[in-house]
């Protein structure tokens, strides 16, 4: 998120982050304030007076796959949000989460009817508009006046062939090949780089499996391997000069965890428009 606000011409001034080795990759890619912390602990007062404030509180307990181990159950994060935004009064605030968020009506309640705020919803915003993976969210925007905010467009979309590396180099697990052979509940979700298909949502359980979601590769035993660490953040739109610290795992936790950088653009670019008019 941080990334696609600035390249929509936002200035980040603070981010906020509990992961130890994410708090890493943010200062070593950019140049605000990163501050390591837990948001239900944090007081509004650290904050440094801002126009916006974004939230992109975790999404677990309001997925779908959540269901299958009874942990759909929301989340208490959000009132935290709700604390900062009903105490600071931003001008604008967004919130970022999944579609599956609108069924838990007391967290809609909090983040749309906050008195004085006019507030827009989008859903679902596609990844797919710009990039070779589907991933559907919730964009909530609210702001202290009534503006004609803009759905998201795209002049095209990357093309998963486009995101593939010319040389990967990994050393693939034994249990790709099991859950391959149906050892497993499902089986992988296998994408195909020459029909141009578009990838499953990144994930960052993929750090703990990389045997979910794989790419056809002839030149790897079997004809398919997993997402390189490279490849997987290139679905969510990061550059390659963007740098991971923690090693391969906590990159894909962090990837899987993002947002996808062009999402951030449109916001960025729509709130570069709300303080222009």
């Amino acid at each position: 998120m941080d990334l696609g606000l600035e390249q929509g011409g936002v200035t980040v001034q603070q981010s906020f982050e509990i992961d130890a080795a994410c708090c890493q990759t943010l200062k070593a890619n950019f140049k605000h304030e990163v501050m390591k912390g837990d948001i239900a602990q944090k007081l509004v007062k650290d904050e440094r007076p801002a126009d916006v404030l974004v939230a992109t509180y975790p999404c677990t307990k309001y997925s779908p796959i959540a269901d299958i181990h009874g942990t759909r159950t929301g989340d208490e994060l959000f009132l935290h949000f709700f604390r900062h935004i009903a105490i600071r009064r931003p001008e604008c605030y967004v919130v970022e989460n999944v579609p599956g968020m609108r069924k838990f009506a007391v967290v809609m309640e909090a983040m749309t009817k906050l008195p004085d705020y006019f507030v827009h919803v989008v859903c679902p915003v596609q990844s797919s508009l710009w990039l070779p993976q589907k991933r559907d969210r919730l964009i909530i925007i609210g702001s202290r006046r009534h503006f004609a905010w803009r759905e998201p467009k795209a002049k095209r979309r990357v093309k998963l062939a486009e995101i593939v590396e010319d040389n990967p180099s990994m050393q693939i697990p034994d249990y790709v090949a099991k859950r391959l052979a149906g050892s497993y509940r499902d089986l992988p979700i296998v994408s195909d780089p020459e029909l141009d298909d578009v990838a499953p949502t990144c994930v960052a359980h993929y750090a703990k499996d990389v045997s979910t979601r794989l790419v056809k590769d002839r030149r790897f035993p079997g004809g398919v391997r997993p997402y390189t660490v490279r490849e997987y953040a290139r679905l969510q739109g990061v550059p390659d000069s963007f740098i991971f610290h923690g090693g391969d795992r906590a990159a894909y936790k962090q990837i899987g965890n993002g947002v996808s950088v062009p999402v951030g653009r449109w916001i960025g670019r729509e709130l570069k428009r709300y303080f222009a008019s």
